[in-house]
């Protein structure tokens, strides 16, 4: 079980940066190797320098970024770079000026290449530093922190090897390819020659990686499945993950134990993660008195204004207990914040000037003390 939350939390277990993990999850991979196979359709990459995990998720989300990266810019460098290494031999060492020079000549046509502009040069310490957080590259002379302040502080890298394994390799040719969906698109028709085990795949990789799995029509083939083969579904994540299988009209979740849980956690010990269980409290009570209205799917469709009420109301109520942080916010920052969060925990999305609540948000909410007021009021 360690040896799957291991691989599947970790991007790669790299034996030079961590030898006891790398161990300990070989010794073990036998006996997952089937689960990566047959249930989530992953491959495994083993090796004397990595083990890793190929995780293709069910559907795209936009929370599955690099964390680390902000703008799409990040992206078109991180990739340039990628390419940039494959011509280096492993261990080879390279200058600064070098990289930026083929960047340059890489990047014409897709972006725009300016390094006197202060946002690009940001990027690309951005790029240079995830980089060397994950060892592609190791730094010997130089930081790529000064890069910030000028392109002309030169760095001497060397390339690790690493970087051949960064990127999923595909048995198809992805040049033709525009955008996320057509990653999909091709899944969907590879999984017409064998629907059955593309199914499983999908159900499971969707149950492993996010947060919940929606469906919206009652002959949904997912949900048939989760329903029909549940208790098989169980006993699978309980030998290789842990957790417990809830099923509901339109949504399954895998809930964790909290001694179960492993890298992204909701609920988690910070403040907003626990005013955005407030606010969930109060949108389900919303939600049964009737005032909204749901539909067939579940979800619940309100306008942003409405949203805003509820949340400034339960800051209103609450504000006292809340960090100096949230305490004092201004209140179209407090709102970016807390619909982003729930966005990434697939609680809500925005459509125009509308919000959707789904039905996550329901799930897990929390109150303070009965005797909370009271306490406030004697202080």
């Amino acid at each position: 079980m360690e040896a799957v939350k291991a691989l599947i939390e970790n991007g790669w277990i790299d034996k030079k940066r961590d030898k006891e993990l790398y161990m300990r999850v070989r010794r073990e991979l036998p006996n997952c190797q089937k689960f990566f196979r047959e249930q989530l359709g992953w491959t495994i990459i083993n090796n004397e320098q990595i083990l890793k995990v190929e995780k293709i998720p069910a559907h795209a989300e936009s929370y599955m970024g690099i964390t680390d990266f902000t703008e799409s810019r990040d992206y078109c460098l991180f990739c340039a770079v990628l390419a940039f290494l494959e011509d280096k031999e492993e261990q080879e060492q390279f200058l600064l000026s070098e990289l930026v020079d083929v960047l340059e000549l890489q990047l014409k046509g897709v972006m725009d290449v300016d390094w006197t502009s202060f946002t690009q040069r940001k990027s690309l310490v951005r790029v240079l530093q995830f980089c060397e957080n994950i060892r592609l590259i190791e730094s010997y002379e130089g930081s790529s922190n000064n890069i910030g302040s000028s392109i002309r502080q030169e760095v001497l890298y060397e390339n690790t090897g690493l970087s051949r394994y960064m990127a999923v390799n595909f048995t198809y040719s992805i040049a033709d390819f525009n955008s996320w969906e057509d990653f999909e698109k091709r899944q969907i028709e590879d999984g017409e020659t064998d629907r059955g085990h593309y199914r499983v795949n999908r159900v499971y990789r969707q149950m492993t990686a996010a947060p919940v799995l929606y469906w919206s029509e009652p002959d949904n083939p997912d949900s048939i499945y989760l329903k029909n083969q549940r208790q098989w579904i169980q006993k699978n994540f309980s030998q290789y993950l842990g957790g417990q299988l809830h099923i509901h009209k339109n949504a399954a979740f895998l809930v964790m134990e909290e001694e179960q849980c492993f890298g992204e956690k909701h609920p988690r010990e910070a403040m907003l993660s626990e005013l955005v269980l407030l606010l969930c409290r109060f949108l389900r009570e919303k939600a049964k008195t009737g005032v909204w209205e749901r539909q067939q799917d579940e979800c619940i469709v309100i306008s942003k204004k409405e949203f805003q009420t509820e949340l400034y109301h339960c800051r209103d109520r609450y504000r006292s207990a809340w960090s100096k942080e949230y305490r004092d916010m201004e209140d179209t920052k407090l709102l970016r914040a807390v619909v982003s969060y729930m966005k990434t925990w697939m609680m809500l999305d925005e459509r125009d000037e509308e919000i959707i609540i789904y039905p996550a948000a329901g799930k897990i909410i929390g109150n303070y003390p009965e005797d909370f007021q009271t306490k406030e009021k004697n202080r």
